[in-house]
């Protein structure tokens, strides 16, 4: 499993926070979101190569974070895209040729485990695609455009996704170079495998991997790490 490359996208500027600048940077237990999310594939033997993709005006800030964080496996700080996925695609062409199996996790997903990253290499190895997801709790219904109630999704087939997710080089380099000739936009990169047909393994997931998306988020994330000290 050694040789894996990580891209982690961090250009989103999370405009539902309001905080007015890339949430990634907000404070959690006195270190940046984005420091928590790296320094795991940091300590994490199997890890071998990060490349963290952000916006233009805040390459300077990322560098300056890897810096004195002192993060020795990150290999590139790229600019990003308009989209997440063209941040993604950017993300890929900057790994070293060698990696040929690449993880994708979101740069404001501070609280996976390194447990739990090692137990989804684990899980996945045997797949060339392959995401974690957690199962719904709550009752998931499907409405039409004015909000009418259409029918009631059996909760036993739902997950919600979230990332680290995993891909053999080649497939993902060929799902977003199609997508990109078709002008397809997915909500994630297993969704372009999806749309090309190409199957995708759903992992067991934890609970507490949080996307820190609202102010609420942050409270909520900061009384985890807290709990786990």
């Amino acid at each position: 499993m050694a040789n894996i490359g990580i891209v982690i996208p961090a250009a989103g500027q999370g405009k539902r926070m309001g905080a007015g600048y890339n949430k990634q940077f907000l404070m959690l237990m006195e270190k940046p979101i984005l420091a928590h999310t790296v320094r795991l594939f940091e300590e994490s033997d199997f890890v071998s190569e990060i490349v963290i993709v952000g916006a233009e005006g805040d390459i300077s800030v990322i560098k300056e974070l890897v810096y004195y964080q002192e993060f020795h496996k990150v290999a590139a700080v790229c600019i990003g895209g308009v989209l997440r996925q063209d941040s993604v695609r950017a993300g890929v062409r900057a790994l070293s040729p060698t990696i040929q199996r690449i993880v994708v996790h979101d740069g404001a997903r501070p609280l996976l485990t390194l447990q739990a990253f090692h137990k989804f290499l684990e899980e996945s190895r045997e797949y060339s695609a392959a995401i974690m997801g957690v199962p719904i709790k709550d009752t998931v219904k499907r409405v039409d455009i004015a909000g009418k109630v259409l029918d009631t999704l059996p909760r036993d087939y739902l997950r919600a996704v979230q990332t680290p997710q995993i891909f053999d080089r080649e497939i993902l380099e060929e799902a977003h170079q199609q997508a990109a000739s078709a002008g397809y936009y997915g909500t994630d990169d297993a969704s372009l495998l999806e749309w090309m047909g190409h199957p995708v393994q759903m992992v067991e997931g934890m609970q507490e991997n949080i996307k820190v998306t609202t102010p609420e988020d942050l409270l909520l994330a900061e009384r985890i790490l807290t709990q786990r000290r």
